[in-house]
């Protein structure tokens, strides 16, 4: 069995070396890809550690950062639920749940949702609004399998079901995420993560929005009907190869430093480095820092990255039988004002 999922691992891990060449990035493609909401991160652990959690990530937390860590889970159950103030006031909004089944895997449901609020309609006789508002509804759906191969490797996959609509006119369409983690790389306590996210077909726009009246020149027919074809949108797939070192120092204080390359098919590639002090594990303090030494160069010479340091904190309890985590993270936004993240857990 070991000798299998040896092998096993080895052949994810050069299929998704070889998809960088695949989905690598490139400049003239950056901001051409749609349904960006699969971006969007979720749990304030990860967001705390600026996204560099991927080898070492587990339970419920794992579903969006790499699915393989959902079955290193601690606890037959859990669920999760998180609240994160986004760009230009966007709620988003988070739950999941995984569930393990003895010898088969573990499952998980996970559901993410914007909240843009009331939005005025304005047109083109109305510049200033008509009175009316809208208020557009993106959510993802996602269903998650992971398994244990061995001590050492898991591996893990998502299917998302991303849905779309503005006013009358919406869109639906699939991502899905495959990835693998290892542990015990040369030391017992590196070890590796491997996941490609956003993986799936084209998505177009359609509905009676897209409707437009015209007429041509000496058309007999009258005024008609005319249906604007919207053009197609890819997804933005990646691709993250992360190490993690998690190391106990004594019987109450234990240290993980995390690191993760990015490589983005529709934006700048991104390096992520993060760390966490832990005491008992009970409390946490966490940070972390992207960078992308490939992004354009803004008129003052700064590159032009969105975000960069990372900051958080957690508590984690026992309350008989229930095991609580509250977590909260800090992402700072360039030119905007921050993220927020908290995030609560429960293990059964």
């Amino acid at each position: 069995m070991y000798i299998t999922a040896r092998r096993l691992a080895s052949f994810l891990v050069l299929g998704s070396l070889m998809c960088l060449s695949a989905i690598a990035g490139n400049i003239n493609r950056t901001g051409t890809a749609g349904a960006q909401e699969l971006l969007i991160p979720v749990g304030a652990r990860g967001v705390a550690l600026g996204g560099s959690n991927v080898a070492f990530v587990n339970g419920v937390d794992a579903i969006y950062w790499n699915p393989a860590g959902l079955a290193r889970s601690s606890f037959g159950t859990e669920a999760q639920f998180s609240h994160m103030t986004y760009l230009a006031d966007i709620g988003v909004e988070y739950g999941a749940v995984g569930v393990t089944a003895e010898g088969i895997g573990t499952f998980g449901v996970s559901l993410k949702s914007l909240n843009f609020g009331d939005i005025p309609v304005t047109t083109e006789d109305n510049p200033d609004g008509t009175g009316q508002t809208y208020s557009p509804t993106y959510v993802t759906t996602g269903l998650s399998y992971s398994r244990l191969l061995s001590d050492r490797i898991s591996i893990g996959a998502t299917f998302n079901l991303v849905s779309e609509s503005i006013m009358s006119t919406s869109a639906t369409g699939f991502s899905f995420d495959a990835g693998v983690q290892y542990s015990g790389l040369g030391v017992p306590e590196l070890k590796l993560g491997i996941v490609v996210k956003n993986v799936g077909p084209n998505i177009t726009y359609s509905g009676s929005d897209l409707l437009r009246q015209g007429s041509t020149v000496g058309d007999i027919r009258g005024t008609q009907w005319y249906n604007v074809q919207a053009a197609a949108f890819e997804l933005p797939s990646q691709m993250e190869i992360a190490l993690a070192y998690d190391k106990k120092l004594n019987e109450m204080n234990a240290i993980s430093i995390f690191s993760d390359y990015e490589n983005n098919n529709y934006q700048d590639d991104i390096w992520k480095f993060g760390a966490e002090y832990s005491f008992k594990s009970l409390f946490f303090v966490r940070g972390g820092y992207n960078l992308s030494p490939n992004a354009p160069k803004d008129p003052t010479g700064k590159a032009s990255e969105l975000y960069d340091y990372t900051l958080g904190a957690g508590i984690n309890y026992d309350l008989g039988g229930v095991n609580f985590t509250l977590d909260y993270a800090y992402r700072h936004v360039v030119f905007m004002n921050a993220n927020q993240v908290f995030t609560v857990k429960l293990g059964f």
